[in-house]
């Protein structure tokens, strides 16, 4: 219990660095409020890899558990109610949607990406008119990881005119979520959030 302790108050701790630093921004810096909110949601939920689990099964599995303890569907209102806007403008845009980018990559005109980015915005929609929240998070945190990639991997200048409005709604959504992750981590202590990665060697 000592130990989990522990990784719970670091995990806490430096979620809540990352958010005052993304929040400490200029108004006009995009590209470095979004890299530090996303590394603010990623303090929260990385933890030691399970055999075989992907990042984004990490985060499937982090955000199921926080939608179990979200008894007031804080973060099921997020999505559904206050940036149906932005979630739908993340569903139909094709330079946040992987397969679009790897059919360019490998010079693919079969049109495959096509057929999948309207299935993928079916399921989408679906999703959003059925209230499966669960889904929706995991369909527009994986159009974010794209643009995560983008960023964090050099993949667009900084400063670019060209993923504006990709990063403004991305930014939106995460200035939203990330503060009730870690209100909602703080209000359920005795939730297993897990062991961090990179556990604390020395003192702080």
């Amino acid at each position: 219990m000592m130990q989990m302790d522990e990784n719970y108050r670091i995990r806490l701790h430096r979620a809540s660095s990352w958010l005052a630093r993304a929040e400490a921004c200029a108004g006009d810096d995009l590209d470095g409020r979004f890299v530090f909110l996303w590394v603010a949601l990623n303090a929260a939920y990385a933890r030691a890899f399970g055999e075989g689990e992907s990042e984004r099964e990490k985060l499937a599995g982090f955000i199921a558990a926080l939608l179990r303890v979200d008894k007031e569907r804080v973060l099921h209102g997020i999505l559904m109610e206050r940036f149906t806007g932005p979630v739908r403008t993340l569903i139909e845009n094709k330079f946040v949607f992987q397969p679009f980018w790897q059919a360019l990559r490998d010079h693919d005109s079969s049109g495959r990406w096509e057929q999948q980015f309207a299935a993928a915005k079916k399921q989408a929609m679906a999703a959003v008119l059925s209230g499966d929240t669960a889904k929706v998070y995991s369909i527009v945190f994986s159009r974010l990881y794209v643009l995560r990639n983008q960023l964090v991997h050099g993949g667009a200048t900084c400063g670019s005119r060209l993923n504006r409005v990709q990063l403004k709604d991305a930014i939106a959504l995460l200035s939203a979520i990330v503060p009730v992750v870690i209100g909602l981590m703080e209000e359920n202590p005795d939730t297993n959030w897990g062991e961090i990665m990179y556990p604390v060697v020395g003192s702080f």
